[in-house]
């Protein structure tokens, strides 16, 4: 069994649905974070990173000024790497499985969680990770990893994946 498993899939598909599933059902064992919508209005006005320990901070908002933009959103790489590269280190040392909603193209604009998602990878723990379809090399490579399942979330499988995925956790941690 492979030791780490990658989601994939559109745009909208549910992948952070499936995620948040996934760290319903593992509970305290995991560590990490998911992003969410920032809804003003019903109108997306940027995201928000949300650690499994429940503390949020900004990841990307129409309305913050920042060397770094994805379509119409300014990432807010301080905001991000303030949240982000702490609970990964914590979960690193203190939990079963990694979380991260999302190894995409705002969270990639930082070097560090580049760095970090190396030393997951590398590790010893297991890592459930959404990743982007639409891949750049670093990406791609994280793909192509022997150690790497991918699943590509789509209408049919979306609403039973999360079960596939504890099942699969179940083996890759050792237990019955």
């Amino acid at each position: 069994m492979k030791k780490h498993i990658l989601l994939t899939g559109k745009p909208g598909i549910g992948k952070t649905t499936v995620m948040k599933k996934v760290i319903s059902l593992l509970d305290e064992n995991a560590g990490g974070f998911y992003t969410e919508e920032i809804r003003v209005m019903g109108k997306r006005t940027g995201f928000k990173i949300v650690t499994l320990e429940g503390v949020e901070g900004i990841l990307a908002h129409v309305d913050i000024k920042s060397n770094y933009r994805v379509s119409k959103y300014q990432v807010d790489l301080d905001s991000f790497e303030k949240l982000a590269i702490p609970t990964l280190e914590n979960a690193m040392k203190a939990k079963s499985v990694i979380v991260i909603d999302e190894i995409g193209k705002m969270e990639l604009f930082s070097t560090r969680f580049r760095e970090m998602v190396s030393d997951i990878l590398n590790g010893e723990k297991p890592l459930v990770s959404v990743i982007k379809e639409n891949g750049d090399a670093f990406t791609e490579r994280i793909k192509k990893r022997k150690d790497v399942t991918v699943l590509t979330v789509d209408y049919k499988n979306r609403n039973n994946l999360s079960e596939r995925i504890l099942d699969m956790l179940k083996i890759i941690i050792g237990k019955t």
